[in-house]
């Protein structure tokens, strides 16, 4: 029986959110949610631009992909980032008119709640 070898991946280093429009979406995530940007470069090959994000410190990055079909956009994207008081980010998102959806709190659950970016994408904030 021949040996297995795993493929060797180690991490997870950058999640793709499909966007309809890079500027906006990159203005979202760096101005209202306060992301550092670590890349953006164009890619003529794609006619579009290759933009990573993340918190400051963070060490997985999300990357804005532009699709030409709005139909990928507005996706649940199973992200959930993290914040050391939930309450305090939910009322800043809903200070800056982003959709959010109920603050939840559950015995033994840490408290919680979804969010929009532009395009409709949803994640959810939970706290630390």
């Amino acid at each position: 029986m021949a040996e297995q070898t795993n493929a060797g991946i180690r991490g997870i280093s950058t999640v793709g959110i499909p966007v309809s429009d890079q500027h906006r979406a990159l203005a979202f995530y760096r101005d209202i949610l306060g992301f550092e940007v670590r890349v953006d470069a164009p890619v003529p090959q794609l006619g579009s631009r290759w933009i990573m994000l993340a918190p400051p410190g963070a060490d997985v990055s999300i990357s804005l992909v532009a699709t030409p079909d709005s139909a990928l956009v507005g996706v649940e994207t199973g992200i959930r980032f993290s914040s050391p008081d939930a309450e305090a980010t939910y009322a800043a998102l809903t200070a800056n008119d982003v959709t959010v959806g109920e603050f939840m709190r559950w015995p033994g659950v840490p408290p919680m709640f979804a969010a929009n970016d532009p395009d409709g994408n949803r994640f959810e904030v939970v706290e630390e």
